[in-house]
């Protein structure tokens, strides 16, 4: 999977999006990974770290899947920082290993946005961890939390919830 960081397009987000959604069935969003060398330790086994950024990684597409570009949140006034987050880890994964990590939003309280995650072998049969973040709503300018999310975001993540 490539990223290509030249890619600048601004999208206006919006609640009528016609893309189709990029989840598996159970509303589960995929991202596949693999354990470079940077992330990993001196013994070749990926750094508790990484998990966490490869789920940001994962939550941020899956946003993108749905219109969400957090450079549209950025020019709507509105950060999501991760305010909680639970992890597990169950077992390792050692550097070259491809993964799967799963992400799909669990709920939404007002302005608290709970995703769940599994981080999993690519046939399915190992689980290496699992996952709970919540995030909530700031006003970039102010740096408090929002009275409600802004009503294109919200719209999107109904929208999400509900396939």
């Amino acid at each position: 999977m490539t990223h290509d960081q030249t890619d600048q397009r601004q999208l206006t987000p919006t609640g009528a999006i016609q893309e189709p959604l990029q989840v598996s069935p159970g509303n589960w969003f995929e991202y596949a990974v693999r354990a470079q060398p940077h992330h990993t330790d001196y013994a070749g086994i990926v750094w508790h770290g990484s998990y966490i950024a490869w789920m940001e990684e994962a939550r941020v597409e899956c946003l993108r899947s749905i219109g969400i570009e957090f450079a549209d949140l950025v020019a709507l006034g509105c950060d999501l920082p991760v305010v909680e987050l639970s992890i597990r880890y169950h077992q390792p994964i050692q550097m070259g290993m491809s993964a799967v990590v799963r992400t799909r939003m669990a709920d939404m309280e007002g302005v608290r946005v709970n995703w769940d995650y599994q981080i999993q072998s690519t046939d399915g049969q190992d689980l290496f961890a699992t996952a709970r973040v919540a995030l909530v709503a700031v006003d970039r300018e102010k740096g408090k939390v929002m009275r409600q999310l802004p009503a294109a975001v919200k719209e999107a993540l109904v929208k999400l919830a509900a396939h």
